[in-house]
């Protein structure tokens, strides 16, 4: 069987280690992996497809596969996963007690297709009841200023959003310019201690766990995304690429339950490990649609919401075929 090269470009990763380093391997496949900031991995795939798989954003792979078109497909094959109530960040003096303050406030996001800004937009509006058009929204980068949006939005009627180009959203916090801000790494002026910038939501991980117990969605960050010229002729690449994705997450989680010898610097690593699979019922980062329907289907509905497609999909619009990739071609 002939080999096909192929350029995959990702962050680093436990679960995709043994896939990247060779232990697993891709029947027909030649990879050549790229391990790049992720920020970068996002800007030049978006922008120039620069190698045939990426990691992704799922905000940025949500708005570019529902395009007319498209020319890209997704696996659903998640590369990184993470609750977000840790994300809600406000300047104490702006008079915000609880999420429901949010409304009439100023608030900025890096982007507005930030996945993990669409997750918390999302519970802000379904949980909290806050109406996104209520907030002034501000677009800046989080500690560099002019970072700007990567795909076109479709902004519902009545909602503001503007783009601040000279300031970050850590500066912006620390004076008082804005009230809260929604990043998904900690600010630095979080970090530095200024008194005036608290998390909303200091317990988070309890509300993250109880979030899940009550909806049963784990927030999907990032997906793998294939150009879709490569499936021309090897339509069986797709499925050869998710099999060899799914047995080194397999492998990795093997390395957590492994009781006799701890491979992680973690204390106790394995006691989380086995909590972990109780919680999530078996597997505790699960790949494929079925899995994940109620995370995936709240996220179109967000994304919809929200301006960040025209339309409202459905999981299957965003892996069509399941694992019969051979519909696409």
């Amino acid at each position: 069987m002939k080999r096909v090269p192929l350029t995959i470009a990702m962050s680093d990763y436990d679960h995709m280690r043994d896939f990247r380093i060779g232990e697993v391997r891709a029947e027909g496949i030649d990879p050549t992996f790229l391990t790049m900031e992720i920020h970068e991995v996002f800007s030049r795939f978006t922008y120039n497809r620069e190698w045939e798989v990426s990691e992704l954003s799922f905000a940025k792979f949500i708005a570019q596969v529902t395009r007319e078109n498209a020319d890209i497909i997704g696996l659903p094959v998640w590369t990184s996963r993470q609750f977000r109530f840790s994300s809600f960040y406000y300047n104490v003096k702006s008079g915000i007690k609880t999420a429901k303050d949010f409304a009439g406030k100023r608030v900025a996001v890096p982007e507005w297709a930030q996945t993990a800004a669409v997750y918390t937009r999302g519970w802000l509006q379904h949980s909290a009841g806050v109406d996104l058009t209520s907030i002034d929204w501000v677009q800046a980068g989080t500690e560099q200023a002019g970072r700007e949006e990567k795909v076109e939005l479709y902004l519902p009627k009545g909602l503001k959003l503007t783009r601040v180009t000279d300031k970050s959203i850590s500066d912006m916090l620390a004076s008082g310019e804005i009230d809260a801000a929604l990043v998904a790494r900690e600010p630095r002026v979080f970090t530095r201690k200024n008194p005036d910038v608290k998390r909303l939501f200091p317990d988070y991980r309890a509300m993250e766990e109880k979030y899940y117990d009550e909806t049963g969605i784990f927030p999907i960050m990032h997906v793998i995304a294939l150009r879709k010229d490569i499936l021309k002729d090897d339509p069986w690449i797709a499925r050869n690429l998710l099999m060899a994705f799914e047995e080194s997450k397999n492998r990795a989680v093997d390395r957590f339950l492994e009781i006799s010898v701890s491979r992680y610097c973690l204390p106790w690593a394995v006691d989380h490990a086995e909590r972990m699979k109780e919680k999530f019922g078996g597997d505790f980062f699960p790949f494929g649609l079925e899995p994940n329907r109620k995370t995936l289907d709240a996220f179109c509905q967000y994304a919809h919401e929200q301006g960040i497609t025209r339309v409202r999909v459905r999981p299957e619009d965003l892996f069509p075929g399941g694992l019969d990739f051979s519909v696409l071609i």
